[in-house]
């Protein structure tokens, strides 16, 4: 099979999870004998190609500049209206990521990832000018086969956009995120005690307030437990503001970025990993976290059950005293915080890149016939 992926992604995310799943697919492809993997993208930012020479984009790797954005997009756009839409090579050409503009082979079957369907059941989260949820029911719409990263994003997508289930499967994605050799070295070199682990973006859905509400009212996690918060940007206006209101000390959180070696030891060294969003398509910082043989608490909403199946503490993500509870109960019971390590390190061996690799090209050979 030719499999060719377009711009999109690739040309606006830097870092991030959906360019990192569509780096581990094209790579994992290009590995495979029997087929061949492009990656259209003429001007490109995204970080994951540095250190892989068995896949490149087509195209030339510019600085991430977010006033240049619409420039690269229009680029982006033209140069592949002129050069792949003609083509007659491609087997399957498989969008990154939500356009209204139409760039398909003649001679290939258009795939299209779902992740999630946030903007269809959060809109209050968005700006109005966000028009993610009228391209996405056009690309899907159009599209001779979607891909779901979950069943709960499935149901959900069968739910809000009529799509038969015929026309839906469900690949699952992996953890790129490798424990290292060595093992922990005690606490961390971050704080002077133990704390709590957040990761990633903090705005709305993500329900980052109330675990800062959940935090600042147990005396017990403010005296004994620091809170950091790993990427997403720095502590917003709002958020400091929050931080104050709710008498959290400013030396019990910290706001840290940087490499995965940095989050890598932040998962090795946090006495609990908290997860409290209130929707996710699918959740891989939980994986992340279970593979250091870090306890996991999380929300019960979503894709986030059928991920983390009985080796998290759940708790309802709409309930501060719950998410306190959830957290407590794990910190100060090491028997039961043990006990979820060990389920974890199980449960991660159900989510693999090669699997989700294997599993994609399954589904290609599904819609061609072969």
């Amino acid at each position: 099979m030719k499999i060719l992926f377009d711009h999109q992604i690739f040309s606006i995310q830097k870092y991030g999870g959906v360019s990192r799943y569509f780096f581990e697919v094209a790579k994992g492809i290009a590995e495979t004998l029997e087929n061949e993997v492009e990656i259209f993208a003429p001007l490109y930012v995204n970080e994951y190609f540095l250190n892989n020479s068995r896949v490149y984009p087509w195209g030339i790797k510019i600085p991430h500049l977010p006033k240049s954005k619409h420039i690269v997009g229009i680029v982006n756009h033209e140069l592949q209206r002129m050069l792949v839409k003609r083509r007659r090579d491609v087997d399957i050409f498989h969008e990154t990521y939500y356009s209204m503009a139409d760039h398909c082979p003649a001679s290939a079957k258009r795939v299209v990832t779902v992740y999630d369907m946030i903007h269809e059941k959060f809109s209050e989260y968005f700006p109005v000018i966000d028009k993610t949820q009228q391209k996405k029911a056009h690309v899907v719409s159009r599209a001779d086969h979607v891909i779901c990263i979950s069943e709960n994003t499935k149901r959900d997508l069968m739910d809000l956009l009529s799509v038969p289930e015929e026309k839906i499967s469900v690949v699952y994605l992996g953890c790129s995120l490798k424990p290292r050799t060595e093992k922990k070295t005690g606490i961390p070199r971050f704080f002077q005690k133990p704390y709590i682990l957040y990761v990633g973006y903090r705005l709305g859905y993500k329900n980052f307030e109330r675990l800062l509400h959940a935090y600042a009212s147990s005396t017990f996690l403010r005296n004994e437990f620091a809170l950091v918060c790993f990427g997403g940007g720095a502590f917003s206006p709002r958020e400091l503001d929050l931080m104050q209101l709710l008498r959290i000390p400013k030396q019990n959180i910290r706001y840290l970025a940087g490499t995965d070696e940095i989050l890598a030891e932040l998962y090795d060294s946090a006495t609990v990993f908290v997860y409290p969003s209130l929707y996710e398509g699918f959740g891989i910082p939980p994986l992340e976290a279970m593979s250091f043989g870090c306890p996991v608490v999380s929300a019960n909403t979503s894709s986030i059950p059928e991920v983390v199946g009985d080796a998290a503490e759940l708790f309802d993500p709409y309930d501060v005293e719950g998410i306190c509870a959830a957290i407590e109960r794990v910190v100060s019971t090491p028997e039961h915080a043990d006990m979820l390590v060990k389920k974890g390190q199980k449960r991660i061996n159900l989510f693999s890149w090669e699997k989700c690799v294997e599993n994609t090209l399954n589904v290609y050979r599904k819609i061609l016939g072969a």
